[in-house]
Order: structure tokens, then C-alpha cells, then sequence
């Protein structure tokens, strides 16, 4: 067990924290009731290196290291957290993640693979090989539906779709082509990121990093077309958020989110609003965020701080984003 990460006492019973959590920081609470109780920045530990972040029902998010593959759980009422199941180690991260009820789905970017966490103990439940070929593969975010948990790769024109169902060991993994509209990025160029369902729930809204274009795929047949947004471009898109028909694209390396109003189907959208480091509060800033969850009216995303020089030193936080 690694020291600088080590667990002291955590427990999670559902979605809720029901043991108090170890505070990486003290973080810093705004003044007043109802949303100015949160806080604005959260810390993270040092070197921890997030990228995905995900909530269930309560105040609960958790976050994968890109580092060794840990997950850690944060209280966003009170910025207390502590990881909750150690990693693989180096060479294994975890990317994207997504949270329902007990279970946590997990991308492992450059290994190709994907695991399911016991939220309550942190045990392994599954770990499943999705891809093979160093560097060929990077599994990079998941979104979960009704029977099946839908995993991109950004580096083969593909998805993958595991079956949600029964135990988590025994579950069927297949993998879709892309196809119709759908163009790979050249080799070494990061293709499909986000993903979310449309809001008729048919589809899969997936964005494309290289040409910030999203798309709608069929998840039966792998056909993607693309989404009209009248022009515009999701340009660095990576993590997705869907509430309602209003879709939070994070931008990454541009420090900020789009936010695109759908139609029913996820055929159209009109780019309405972006959001930046100037529309955060209190001492929040923005570090290269990679994904967004939502919590109370506000969106929670995680500074990767990619390029940095001493990533194993490095500071990290989430900023919370008022809505």
C-alpha cells in the first residue's frame, strides 16, 4: 500500500459517505447556505494525476489517477476524501469512470483495458482486456446505459460494450466498429473521447478530440453521423455531461466547457454558452480540465494539468463551476 495515498478509514454505504474521509487539503468553503457551502476547490493528493470524475445520487465523486490507476473518494460537501481501491500500479491507468449504485466502471487508457470496483470495499470485481497492442489502444471514457456499460477508444475507430448485467466476472464484452460518417484520427492522434446517451436514449453522442466533431451512433449497428451544431466545433472535446437535452462538452486544453442545447433525437444542437476559468468563484481556477460531473446545480471537473514538468509532484484539484 502506497504511503501517500494510504486509506485511513474510509467506508462508503451506497452512494453517501458514511465514515469521515481524509482530507488531502483543507479545503476552502464559501460563506452563506445552500450552494455557497461548497467548496470551490477541492484538493487532491500530490502526484495523484486525475482525469475522470463521477457521481452517483449523493455527494460522493469519485476520481481515477492516471498515475497508478487508484480511485479515490471525495465528499464535495467537504472536500474529505481518501482512496478507496489501490491500482494496478504504473502502466495501468485509470481514465474515464463512471458510478451506479455499488459498482464503478473504469477505462484503463494505454492498457487497453476496463475494470469494475466495488465502491463500498474497493475490491476487484472484473478486469477485462478490451484491446490488445502497446500503445495501439487507449480505452479512454464510458458511459453507462440501461444493460451495458459503452467504452471509447481513442486511438481505433471502435467501442467496446460490456454487459451490465449478472456478475460483473462472467460478463459478455464485445467490440462495435465505427462506421458511416465516422474517420479515424492518423495514428498517435487521439480520435473518440466523451461519450454520453443521446437524450432519447437510442443513441450514443460521442465527441471526436482531433476534429471536435460529435457524433450520433447507432449502438446496434457502429453507423455515426454527424451532429449538426450549425458550425460549430467541440474543439480538445473530451469528458461529456448530458442533463435534460443541455450537453457540458469540457474542452481541455482551451480551459473550457461548451454548453450545447439538443434536440430530442441528439440529431441538432446550438452551441448556447461557454464556460471559463472566469465564471468560476472564490480561488478555483482552471488547469487543463478533462471531465465534468454534477452535483447540487454545479459542475465538478478535475485539473489533469497535462504537459506539466514533475506530474509525479505536482499539485492537482477539482473546480466546482456554479450553473
Amino acid at each position: 500500500m502506497r504511503s501517500r495515498l494510504q486509506l485511513l478509514g474510509v467506508a462508503l454505504a451506497g452512494a453517501a459517505l458514511t465514515a469521515t474521509l481524509v482530507a488531502p487539503a483543507q479545503a476552502l468553503p464559501r460563506h452563506g447556505g445552500g450552494k455557497a457551502d461548497l467548496p470551490d476547490r477541492i484538493a487532491l493528493p500530490v502526484g495523484f494525476q486525475p482525469e475522470g470524475i463521477a457521481t452517483d445520487r449523493g455527494p460522493v465523486a469519485y476520481l481515477g489517477s492516471r498515475a497508478d490507476g487508484d480511485i479515490y473518494a471525495v465528499d464535495l460537501r467537504t472536500g474529505k476524501g481518501g482512496v478507496i481501491s489501490q491500482g494496478p500500479g504504473a502502466g495501468f491507468p485509470s481514465v474515464g469512470l463512471k458510478v451506479d449504485r455499488h459498482r464503478i466502471y473504469v477505462s484503463g487508457g494505454t492498457a487497453g483495458t476496463a475494470r469494475v470496483v466495488d465502491a463500498r470495499t474497493g475490491a476487484l470485481l472484473a478486469d477485462y482486456q478490451l484491446a490488445r497492442g502497446a500503445g495501439e489502444s487507449f480505452v479512454n471514457d464510458v458511459v453507462l446505459t440501461k444493460r451495458t456499460a459503452w467504452f471509447t477508444d481513442s486511438r481505433r475507430p471502435q467501442l467496446y460494450a460490456v454487459a451490465r448485467k449478472g456478475d460483473p466476472a462472467r460478463a459478455r464484452v464485445r467490440t462495435l466498429p465505427l462506421r458511416g460518417d465516422w474517420v479515424q484520427a492518423p495514428a498517435g492522434t487521439n480520435s473518440a473521447n466523451g461519450i454520453v446517451q443521446s437524450p432519447d436514449r437510442r443513441s450514443l453522442l460521442v465527441v471526436d478530440s482531433a476534429t471536435g466533431t460529435l457524433f450520433r451512433v447507432n449502438p446496434s449497428t457502429g453507423v455515426a453521423r454527424e451532429v449538426d451544431l450549425g458550425g460549430a466545433k467541440l474543439t480538445n472535446g473530451d469528458g461529456l455531461l448530458l442533463r435534460g437535452r443541455t450537453l457540458y462538452a469540457v474542452q481541455n486544453r482551451l480551459n473550457q466547457v461548451a454548453v450545447v442545447q439538443l434536440d430530442r433525437r441528439g440529431t441538432r444542437g446550438t452551441l448556447v454558452d461557454t464556460l471559463t476559468a472566469a465564471d468560476l468563484e472564490g480561488d478555483a481556477t482552471f488547469d487543463v480540465p478533462t471531465t465534468a460531473a454534477s452535483f447540487r446545480g454545479s459542475l465538478y471537473l478535475p485539473n489533469a494539468r497535462f504537459g506539466n514538468a514533475s506530474p509525479a509532484t505536482a499539485t492537482y484539484w477539482i473546480s466546482r463551476l456554479e450553473l
